[in-house]
């Protein structure tokens, strides 16, 4: 999978390890140094370094040869490397209603509560377990996570060249740029761009259940990747809901300590996010194993008629180290408060 600029190539399973990254050099031209045949913005800084314009217009670039060759890279790599058992019980409902609008929740780090990785060189990437920096690594069982989105005013036809935030918790419940002792890691956080079948691909972990909420993922789609450095230009913010007998089986491994105990007291028509319909426009489908990693997979139908409704976190849910906040007012400390919904 390709990433805008430079990606951390590490897979380390455990927490603390540190990735290390591969920094591309520039090349010397008669009018200063250039990579990819395009001049860097800043001569004097590492290619990494360059920001998130010249990261989109790599990113543009390299799609757009793609797309001439017919080399579908990343749909490729997915079906190498997807399980194909089934797991029983855990296929999402198909409907055909628009992706309902949920909370960002109190960790969005999209710059509405405080900190902005959106802004962030390298955040357009499909592996998103590794800090941007190329420090730590989120452990778990694999995750190959894919969206594909549809655009319901274009009679549900592939929502291509959108722009599609990913954001979850770590094994163990903890948000990247909030949690206590996490506050400069930003794994676990990565915007991918759907090609031409609407699809985005990342490599993640399965996210924990911490008190309070169903196992989940976060995500915002936006218009195209420019739009992605400020928050309110997202067309749909929404969250991703995990199926009960996949959870119940990766959280006896050791790594999700907690998760266990956590998830037997929750249900999807409890929780205070997918309760309203036991998630069933969000419910994924997942295959493989917690050896192997798993797949998951949603259709996301978008309507851009009509105007999006996330609201503020409701109360529920507290994801360890994190505080009191929701979007748009004071970031989580690190320590304890108000329960948010995350």
């Amino acid at each position: 999978m390709l990433g805008a600029i430079a990606e951390s190539r590490n897979a380390a399973q455990q927490p603390n390890e540190v990735a290390m990254s591969r920094i591309p050099e520039p090349e010397s031209t008669p009018h200063g140094p250039a990579y990819e045949r395009r001049l860097l913005d800043r001569a004097d800084e590492e290619v990494v370094d360059q920001g998130v314009a010249f990261d989109i217009r790599t990113l543009m670039t390299r799609r757009s040869m793609l797309t001439i060759v017919g080399l579908g890279v990343g749909a490729v790599a997915l079906a190498a490397c997807t399980p194909t058992t089934p797991v029983n019980g855990s296929s999402a409902a198909t409907s055909g209603g628009e992706i309902p609008d949920e909370t960002a929740g109190p960790y969005p780090g999209d710059g509405s509560n405080g900190v902005d990785v959106l802004e962030q060189s390298g955040i357009v990437r499909s592996d998103i377990r590794s800090s941007l920096d190329g420090g730590t690594t989120a452990g778990g069982v694999p995750m190959a996570l894919t969206l594909t989105i549809l655009d319901m005013a274009g009679n549900d036809a592939p929502f291509a060249d959108v722009a599609v935030y990913v954001w979850h918790c770590d094994s163990a419940g903890g948000y990247s740029m909030y949690s206590a002792g996490l506050e400069n890691e930003t794994y676990l956080r990565g915007v991918q761009v759907a090609d031409s079948a609407g699809q985005v691909s990342f490599t993640s972990i399965f996210p924990a259940c911490y008190p309070g909420r169903w196992p989940h993922v976060h995500f915002e789609v936006y218009p195209d990747v420019t739009a992605i450095t400020d928050s309110t230009n997202a067309i749909a913010t929404s969250q991703l809901a995990l199926p009960q007998d996949v959870s119940d089986t990766v959280y006896a491994r050791s790594e999700y300590a907690g998760s266990a105990a956590n998830l037997a007291q929750l249900s999807l028509a409890s929780d205070n996010v997918f309760g309203d319909d036991g998630g069933a426009e969000q419910l994924a489908t997942v295959t493989g194993d917690a050896g192997s990693g798993y797949t998951v997979s949603l259709t996301v139908r978008v309507d851009t008629r009509t105007t999006p409704a996330a609201g503020s976190a409701p109360g529920g849910g507290q994801a360890p180290g994190g505080g009191a906040g929701g979007p748009g007012g004071t970031p989580p400390s690190g320590g304890p408060g108000a329960p948010p919904a995350g």
